[in-house]
């Protein structure tokens, strides 16, 4: 967690930010460390980061077409010297707050950087804010990432109808209403640009988490989301199910289509085979984006991608994201086996 001297830090960056962009994490922990800033400072833009693996320069654009005073960034384990380099140009302060197990060297004078453990950016987030308000949205974050908090408890005790006795995250996220909150966030970020806005615009008015569930013509189209891909992600499962009941401690599940949704279906197939090695892959295109979950995977997937021409890879020790190009997917498969596989 944060330190009491980096909590103040943070605050006072927040206090004189006028006009700040939240930059944060194309995911429900990113989504809700954004919300709970914004919602206590009550100013302010946020920004999706779609770019993999870095914050790459192409956002820098929304930095001048919303001429913000401040820069934010969460959850994101990577920014491009690039963009750095264009934030040098207009002088303005950067506040980076992120978990992931990096090092990160060599940060120009005007980054402020903060990195204190393995817990979801949201947990530090909502340990800087301390709006009993926003609890639930710090539940949502932080279950999203796999982590329980102590605090729990005590969404428990608000909101017992919403919650289960349990102290497995994903246990959570995948059989109970709080949990449905994460799925929906998730998906929602996967819509639009002009829905995501809006679905962000909802958020920051949102009181309840029941203000979330209880459909109505401010959250329709967030419903509507979460419908379409949960019939979807619903049939990938059946079929990624079909193959799992295999022998094999490695389960490999390739879909195509327009909707990338490999990170959700991962992790509801980790939830349910936690014994296996998960690699979810979606090919489009000329390039293949792969979602691998399992005990500590990190480091043997990053020796395998390191042998690929153009491909990247970044994450958690129990979950990595990557990319590679389709011609090598099947070598990559292949790997995979050889190394995982029992």
């Amino acid at each position: 967690m944060l330190s009491k001297k980096q909590v103040e830090e943070i605050k006072e960056h927040l206090e004189k930010a006028q006009n700040p962009v939240f930059f944060f994490d194309n995911d429900v922990d990113g989504l809700c460390s954004f919300l709970l800033l914004r919602r206590y400072i009550e100013r302010g833009r946020g920004v999706a980061i779609k770019s993999f693996p870095d914050l790459s320069v192409d956002y820098f654009r929304k930095v001048r077409e919303l001429n913000a005073d401040y820069i934010f960034i969460l959850d994101k384990h990577a920014v491009s010297k690039e963009f750095f380099k264009e934030v040098e140009q207009v002088n303005i302060p950067v506040v980076w707050i992120d978990h992931h197990d990096v090092e990160v060297e060599d940060l120009p004078n005007f980054v402020s950087y903060f990195n204190p453990s393995r817990e979801p950016v949201t947990a530090f987030c909502y340990q800087i804010t301390q709006r009993e308000e926003d609890l639930w949205i710090a539940i949502v974050g932080c279950i999203s990432d796999r982590y329980l908090p102590d605090y729990y408890t005590n969404f428990q005790k608000s909101y017992p109808e919403l919650a289960i006795d349990s102290d497995n995250a994903f246990e959570i996220v995948f059989n109970s209403e709080i949990g449905k909150i994460e799925r929906m966030l998730n998906y929602g970020l996967k819509d639009s640009i002009t829905n995501v806005v809006n679905m962000l615009k909802f958020l920051f008015k949102a009181k309840t988490p029941y203000d979330v569930l209880e459909e109505n013509n401010k959250n329709k189209r967030i419903h509507e989301r979460f419908r379409e891909i949960d019939v979807k992600s619903k049939l990938l499962m059946k079929k990624a199910m079909a193959i799992a009941e295999g022998k094999s401690n490695v389960l490999i599940f390739e879909y195509g289509g327009e909707m990338a949704i490999s990170a959700n279906l991962s992790n509801a197939l980790m939830h349910r085979f936690p014994e296996k090695v998960i690699v979810v892959i979606y090919n489009k295109g000329a390039t293949a984006t792969i979602s691998v979950r399992g005990e500590n995977v990190r480091d043997k997937v990053q020796k395998i991608i390191e042998k690929f021409d153009n491909a990247t890879c970044g994450g958690h020790e129990d979950a990595v994201g990557a990319k590679i190009i389709l011609k090598d997917l099947d070598e990559f498969k292949e790997k995979v086996k050889k190394v995982f596989e029992k």
